[in-house]
Order: structure tokens, then C-alpha cells, then sequence
């Protein structure tokens, strides 16, 4: 956890200076193409969170119906 504390420390100029190193390594080509595929990675993440979700409150419904 001591390992991700200095996130919350970047100030304007450190973030801007990362964005600039993201810039010159990947292109502005490839940007909006990891963003993209980043984007779908998080949608499917939260499908599959609510789809376990769906499956825990349907296990405790059809309990709850037998009763």
C-alpha cells in the first residue's frame, strides 16, 4: 500500500509532464486507440461485477421464494 501513496501527490506539472511522455512514446495515433480498448476493458469489468451481483441477489430471491 506505501507503494501507490505518492499518487496523491502529483501536482498540474508532474501530470502534464507524464501526458507529454505518453505523447512522444505511443503517437497521437495510438492514444485514442488505447483509450478506446481501456474504455471496453472497464465496461466489461463492470458487466461481469453487476452480472455476479444479478447471480448473489437471484441465489438469496429464490431462497427467500422456497420458504
Amino acid at each position: 500500500m506505501n507503494t501507490l501513496l505518492f499518487l496523491g501527490n502529483l501536482g498540474t506539472g508532474e501530470i502534464i509532464i507524464i501526458a507529454i511522455v505518453v505523447l512522444l512514446l505511443f503517437g497521437g495515433r495510438k492514444i485514442p486507440e488505447l483509450m478506446k480498448g481501456l474504455g471496453k476493458g472497464i465496461k466489461n469489468f463492470k458487466e461481469g461485477v453487476k452480472g455476479i451481483e444479478d447471480d448473489i441477489t437471484g441465489d438469496n430471491d429464490t431462497t427467500t421464494k422456497k420458504d
